[in-house]
This record gives structure tokens, C-alpha cells and sequence, in this order.
């Protein structure tokens, strides 16, 4: 397995045009036209005049920063070899090589698996990954900060602080404590990127910063842009509470999140029909900007969604918003209010198009369930769950092969976020039954996790079996 330094410098295809601190730094969830308070009044755009004095745009602003020399965002080629002999050892699989080369199928010690056409790692993972890794080799003898989990899988998290990379505390209610981050050390920013703030923080202090940001969301991040340049409010489909969308909204100026087609509904129907502002404002007190007013702020709107959601749900949402602008100004003027990118990641929809095949063709295959791998934090894994589930075939999310118990139970993340353990396999001791499974991954899984969680359900199946004779 050869990580190319392709997912390293392939950036600009995607993101292309696109003081002393305190203790503890709160990330402004709600920014509303106001100046912040990082240092950023005096500064003046090189292209004006005092007497046409323009403040630049966040995104104007975070191009600034990444062109400071302290500003990494490409890797470095010095240590790359040592970084992709490290990697290709940690999170290469046999088993799984083996599954592609089969045409996605294996049978073994009693196990048929049917292994979804694409799966676990996208480029912008590895690529985070590739870049974090390089810069502990490459700063040696520096204290190297994290802002929040590189991604969201166990392996990767822990393997990180076995590098002993300081990962920031966080405090509770949006806060972190960056005042251990000292001059001269390096901290890197995460595969959801960081806030606005927190770029702005990291830029004032004497650091190195090494950006793995995933182009995806750097993409995002330049349509919510075109949003405030155009005087729209931004829709976010996603989680207010994920870092993601926290880096998001955090470039945006009016803005509401929505976590599903439900919540969009409510909106919609608000701008439609209006209604209890009080009420509206309470439900969503946490998921707009400051001083939101849905009155006059959904007038016009444009859609934008955390890269890892569910593609058909964001899509669904856009012809909700759409229709509920031709409703209120008519099918001509409709299109002056509503505004839509497709900002749907390429690697969540192929993963999502792979597992509904699954699902599509699961009574061919005489499956037996759906094993869905990937950390319990991440959403692009939670999503793939929500598909078979919908459908109604029995499917598990589990974040790696410890969930699964030699006694044939299974703990595993429902739907709903719970953590649950359960019987597992049905009929297993019955040695002249072949188990069928379909498995897929998220895309920050490693290919190792998925073959580590196989080989628990070969030698399961072996156990069991073996106790029947």
C-alpha cells in the first residue's frame, strides 16, 4: 500500500478562489458583523486607500495567514518516505488487498464477506494523516500541539499521542486552554479544520502551524463566503456542535444549522408562513448566529452542509429551500433568494452509493447483516449505519474488533447514539451454516481496523462451530 504524495499537494484543485492571550479561548459560534477582539481592527487590506479603508472578509483574512512563512500546509518532503513506511505499517490490511482482488468477496472458516465497493480512507484523511505525522518527524525536539482529534477514529488519535503530540484541553461549553501552547512550538489544525479564532490565535503566537484541514471543508468554507459577499444567510446542513460546523459557522456571518430534514421543514415553513419568532429562536438557540432574526434574515438564504452528512438528506433540503422561496416570491424572483453549491464531499457520496448497493442487493446475497466500521464520534460512519437500518436489515456500527465479544456478543453504536451490547450472530454454533455479512467503513477508517475486525468474526465462527461438533 503506497501512499502517493498526490493526496499531499492536491489542494488547489479544490480550494482554489476561492497580544497576550487568555487562559482558556472560547470560538465564537455566533459571529454577527462585529470586530473581534484578536488584534484584527488595525488591520487594513494592502489593496485600499485610508480614505476607502475596507475590512477584509474572513476568508481574505485566513488567505493572510496562510501565506505567512510559519504557515504549513503542503508536508514536508524531507521526512515523507519514513512517514509512508510508517503509515503503509500501521494501517495496511492483506485481508482487505485480498477482498479487492477478489471482486469484493472472500469465504472463510464459515464467513462469506461481501465487502462494500468503496471504503474506509479518503484522499483528505490520508492526506491529514500524512501531514501530522510529517510534522512531528520534521520539528524534532518541539512541542507539537493538536487543536482537537486529528479525525475521528480511535487507532489514528492514539498512535498520535504515542508521538506525543499535546492534544489542546478543552474546557466544556466550546472552550479550550491553549496557554500551554508556548513560542516556538508547532500546532497542527485538524482534518475538520479550525475556527476562525483560532487561526487568528494561532497567527498572533511565535508558532509553526501545519494546517491539515481537508480541502472539502476549505471548500465550504469559500461557498458560506459567497453567501455573506452575495448578503445571504447560509443554511448549514449539520451538527451545530461538530467541529466542522463550528469551523464553518465560523465564517459566516447570519446563519442556522439544520441536523436533518425535520429541522430544515421548520425553517422552510418559517419562511413561508412566519410564525412564533420566540418560540422558532428558542429551538434553534444554539445552531444560529448572534442576533439572529428569522424575520428579515431568511428572506435569502444559500445551502451549505458539513462535509460528512447524508448526501440524499442535503439534496432533499436544497428542493425544500428552494420550494418554500418559490412559494413566498414566486417561481421568477425565486431564484434572487435561494442559492445552492454542491458541496457534498465526492468520497461520502461513493461510500454512501457503495453500502445502498449493499442494501439493494442484500436478499441475493442472503445477508445475514451489515458490519458499518468507524469511530462512534464520526459522522460519515454513523450515516453509512442509517442506510441499512433504514432499509431494515440488521447492521451493526462498531469502532473496532474489541466490540466484538468471544462470548458472540456485540457492542455497537445505534442510530440514536447509544452504545448497546447484544447477541450477535444468530445460529453460529450451527457448523453446516455459512455465516453471509456485508462491511464497510468510514473514511477515516483504516483498512487494519476492517481486517482486524474480520479475523475477531473468522475465529468467532471457529469457536462457536467447533463447540457444536
Amino acid at each position: 500500500m503506497k501512499f502517493s504524495t498526490t493526496s499531499i499537494v492536491a489542494i488547489a484543485a479544490i480550494v482554489a478562489t476561492g497580544t497576550t492571550t487568555t487562559q482558556a479561548f472560547t470560538p465564537s459560534h455566533h459571529p454577527h458583523r462585529t470586530s473581534l477582539s484578536l488584534s484584527q481592527s488595525t488591520e487594513v487590506s494592502q489593496e485600499t486607500t485610508p480614505a476607502t479603508e475596507k475590512k477584509p472578509t474572513k476568508k481574505e483574512k485566513r488567505l493572510q495567514y496562510m501565506k505567512d512563512p510559519n504557515f504549513y500546509r503542503k508536508g514536508f518532503k524531507d521526512v515523507r518516505p519514513n512517514v509512508e513506511k510508517t503509515m503503509e505499517t500501521q494501517f495496511k490490511s492483506p485481508l482487505v488487498d485480498e477482498l479487492k482482488t477478489s471482486n469484493y468477496v472472500i469465504e472463510r472458516d464459515g464467513v462469506r464477506v461481501h465487502l462494500a465497493k468503496d471504503f474506509g480512507f479518503c484522499w483528505g484523511v490520508e492526506r491529514s494523516i500524512a501531514l501530522a505525522y510529517e510534522a512531528v518527524e520534521h520539528f524534532p525536539g518541539r512541542t507539537v500541539h493538536i487543536t482537537n482529534e486529528l479525525i475521528h477514529n480511535p487507532e489514528v488519535n492514539d498512535n498520535l499521542h504515542k508521538m506525543n503530540v499535546q492534544f489542546i484541553e478543552k474546557l466544556g461549553e466550546g472552550k479550550k486552554d491553549f496557554s500551554k501552547v508556548e513560542d516556538g512550538d508547532v500546532v497542527i489544525l485538524p482534518a475538520f479544520g479550525a475556527s476562525f479564532e483560532e487561526m487568528s490565535l494561532m497567527n498572533e503566537k511565535n508558532v509553526e502551524v501545519v494546517d491539515t484541514t481537508c480541502p472539502w471543508v476549505s471548500k465550504v468554507w469559500n461557498t458560506v463566503d459567497q453567501h455573506q459577499r452575495k448578503g445571504l444567510t447560509s443554511v448549514i446542513h449539520g451538527k451545530y456542535g461538530h467541529e466542522e460546523t463550528i469551523a464553518t459557522t465560523s465564517f459566516c456571518e447570519d446563519y442556522i444549522c439544520v441536523k436533518d430534514y425535520k429541522e430544515a421543514e421548520m425553517v422552510a415553513d418559517y419562511i413561508v408562513n412566519g410564525g412564533d419568532k420566540e418560540a422558532f429562536l428558542k429551538y434553534f438557540e444554539k445552531a444560529v448566529s448572534k442576533g439572529f432574526d428569522p424575520d428579515t434574515m431568511l428572506d435569502k438564504v444559500g445551502l451549505a452542509n458539513q462535509t460528512t452528512m447524508y448526501k440524499k438528506e442535503t439534496r432533499a433540503i436544497g428542493q425544500l429551500m428552494q420550494k418554500a422561496m418559490m412559494k413566498k416570491f414566486g417561481p421568477v424572483d425565486a431564484k434572487d433568494h435561494y442559492l445552492e453549491f454542491d458541496t457534498i464531499c465526492d468520497a461520502t457520496q461513493e461510500r454512501q452509493d457503495a453500502i445502498h448497493e449493499l442494501v439493494e442487493n442484500a436478499s441475493e446475497l442472503d445477508l445475514d447483516f451489515i458490519l458499518v466500521v468507524g469511530g462512534w464520534d464520526s459522522s460519515n460512519t454513523a450515516h453509512l449505519l442509517e442506510i441499512p437500518q433504514k432499509a431494515g436489515i440488521r447492521s451493526f456500527h462498531i469502532n473496532k474488533a474489541d466490540c466484538i465479544g468471544a462470548d458472540n456478543t456485540i457492542t455497537h453504536r445505534t442510530m440514536s447514539g447509544d452504545i448497546v451490547t447484544e447477541k450477535f450472530i444468530e445460529d453460529i454454533e450451527d457448523a453446516g451454516k455459512t455465516v453471509v455479512m456485508g462491511v464497510t467503513s468510514g473514511a477515516s477508517t483504516p483498512d487494519k481496523a476492517v481486517q482486524d475486525s474480520l479475523s475477531s468474526i473468522f475465529m468467532l465462527k471457529k469457536l462457536q462451530s467447533g463447540k457444536e461438533e
